[in-house]
Order: C-alpha cells, then structure tokens, then sequence
C-alpha cells in the first residue's frame, strides 16, 4: 500500500477490526453495483470513498430532473447524460484511484453470468424484481455474497444472502415471482434521505462482508420506518422449497 493510500484511508485503518489487512482486502475487491439511483448513488460513494479497488457499475437509464432530489451522484449539470456515466465522474473526483466500469445497459441473463463471477460481492440497488431475481439467481449459482436494499414511500429494507454459508436464504426465500412490481418511487413516492439511509447501510454491509469487519447482516432482514424512526429485525429461514437456492434447486 502506499503512503497516500495509508494516509488517505488513515481513519479507517485506525480502527483494530480493520488494520491495514482489512483495508487492502477492499483494495484488491471488485464490487458489482446494479443501478445509480436512489441506493446506488450513496452505496457507490461511499465504496469509492472507503477504497474499493474496483466498482463496476450498471444502469439503462440517463438522468432526469425527478432523480435529483435523492440521486445524490447526479447534479443539475448531469441532465440528459447517462445515469453510470454521470456517476462515473462522482466517483472519480471522490476517489480518483478506484477503478470504475460504467455499464450502460439493463443486464441479461448471460451479463450476469459473466460478471457476477469476477465479483467479490454485489450490490442490488435496483428498482425492479424482474432484475432482482435475476441477479439473486446468478449469485446463488456462482456463490458471490449479494446486498439487497429497497426503499418506498418513507420505509426502507436491507438484506444480506450469502450462498457460501449453507444456511443462507437467497432473496427469493424472501419474495414470490409475481409480487407487485407496481411498488415503486415513481408510482408511490420516496422521502430522499430514506435512500440515502439504505444505501450507506448497504455500503457498511459491504465493507463488513469484504474486510471479515463484524457481523453481517446474513440471516436477517432489517427494517426502517422513518416516520417514526424505528428499526425492526425480522430472522430470515432459509426455504427449504426455494426455487432457486434449495437443495434440489442446485
């Protein structure tokens, strides 16, 4: 490591769990981040920031003046640009050592067969469950931990599946095909720093998962509700008639 990089990341590696072990296993990871809206903006910048050595991110979308109130990697000047690419130059003045993949496309099947092997870890910072169980499914195949988030209206959610631990749920231990896709922002609305709550939790979660920091989330389902400020941990059982992660699934 070098000593711009010991001095940059000083405050981090000052804390016992972390130690300049922990740090370099965030220089040496790869991070898959699947949308750069509302979760993946502050989830990206804070990776970027903490010294994840390489974020790939992916989006299909281009910025629209609705995102800027809580898309928080996008500014007025980013109107019209593409979502990865806007987000892209965030990053880089954040941290101009962290490598960056801007991806601009909704990802297929085959995408995430390539990439989420090349991954140590992936964000689901999506809007859709359609991606969401795609990207759950190419995880639990390739055994690569997955960060789920999620946030509406002014209640958020945030979930650990990590396929290498045989007790793991996978998300969609969680959710059924078919569950409402007309849940989101657009149709329903979103408090701002909501996403912003969720989104840096996933960045935590991720810095745990990747430095060996902690405890993970894996297991369980943590709840916000900002209305009144409360947080709820619900246990989250595997199902032994998952589609996609049981054992007969595999």
């Amino acid at each position: 490591m070098r000593d711009e990089e010991l001095l940059r990341y000083s405050r981090q590696i000052m804390l016992p769990e972390m130690d300049v072990a922990g740090q370099q296993k965030l220089l040496d990871a790869t991070v898959l981040i699947v949308g750069m809206g509302g979760l993946g903006c502050p989830a990206a910048m804070y990776l970027a920031a903490a010294g994840v050595g390489h974020l790939i991110i992916a989006d299909d979308d281009t910025v629209e003046i609705t995102n800027l109130q809580r898309q928080i990697a996008h500014g007025q000047q980013s109107l019209g640009q593409a979502k990865v690419l806007s987000a892209q130059e965030t990053l880089r003045n954040l941290n101009p050592d962290v490598r960056i993949t801007p991806l601009q496309k909704r990802l297929t099947d085959e995408d995430l067969d390539a990439l989420v092997p090349t991954a140590t870890l992936v964000v689901d910072a999506c809007d859709n469950f359609t991606t969401r169980f795609a990207l759950n499914k190419a995880c639990v195949r390739h055994r690569v931990p997955l960060v789920s988030g999620a946030a509406i209206r002014m209640e958020g959610q945030v979930a650990v599946f990590d396929s290498r631990e045989e007790s793991s749920p996978c998300y969609q231990c969680l959710y059924r095909f078919g569950d409402d896709e007309q849940a989101t922002c657009s149709r329903n609305g979103v408090m701002a720093p909501v996403v912003g709550i969720i989104g840096s939790v996933q960045a935590m979660e991720a810095i745990k998962m990747i430095s060996g920091v902690g405890k993970s989330l894996t297991g369980r389902l943590l709840l916000l509700d900002a209305r009144t400020m409360q947080w709820r941990e619900m246990r989250l059982p595997r199902d032994p008639e998952c589609a996609v992660c049981s054992m007969s699934a595999r």
